[in-house]
């Protein structure tokens, strides 16, 4: 249904087939008609097809319909996860220790439902060697297998080499809550501190 449907005397047309509550065939009728068993009802007389013809019309509490609408509206945002690029960088030379830090927190990323963008930085002539860098690419990928897909594979781009891979819907866990910890943090923080009166 459109957004800005016209109701009871809004409706500029002679006849209208009419829908009731339950959905049923009025038929065609006369617009007073239709109005006075809205009207009889305690409802509204909405057309929802404008363009038929003649107009379709339906019987409904167009109150009721606004405000459920709005509200399954609300539950669609909700749901609605915006995806952010993470950054991990490495470098070709990465010690076991800082690779697995780099490692966990791409996982991290990937539960939180985010894509990670993997960046090799290569410095000076470190370019020459662009296959210690798909070799890292390819070692990441592997412990982050059971949480993400390639979705691009390891290119390199100016003296980086890039690939990004994406969450597996299966492996995401829900949003951190992260904010009531950073307002307990504040509590604490404001919280006066008890010291012996002078």
């Amino acid at each position: 249904m459109s957004k800005d449907l016209r109701i009871n005397e809004e409706i500029r047309v002679r006849e209208v087939r009419l829908v009731g509550t339950e959905g049923e065939q009025l038929g065609i009728l006369n617009i007073r008609d239709a109005l006075r068993i809205a009207q009889e009802s305690n409802l509204d007389l909405v057309e929802v097809a404008p363009t038929a013809r003649p107009p379709v019309c339906r019987i409904m509490d167009y109150g009721k319909y606004k405000f459920e609408q709005s509200k399954r509206e609300r539950e669609a945002r909700k749901k609605q996860k915006i995806v952010s690029i993470k950054e991990v960088k490495l470098r070709p030379n990465i010690e076991d220790h800082d690779f697995d830090t780099k490692a966990r927190n791409a996982i991290r990323f990937l539960e939180d439902g985010d894509k990670v963008k993997v960046t090799i930085m290569f410095r000076g002539r470190e370019i020459t060697h662009p296959e210690l860098g798909r070799q890292l690419c390819v070692r990441l990928a592997e412990v982050c297998r059971p949480y993400s897909n390639v979705e691009r594979d390891a290119k390199v781009e100016g003296r980086n080499m890039i690939m990004i891979l994406a969450p597996k819907a299966e492996t995401q866990r829900e949003p951190r809550a992260e904010k009531p910890r950073d307002a307990k943090r504040a509590e604490k923080a404001e919280a006066p501190t008890t010291g012996k009166a002078e």
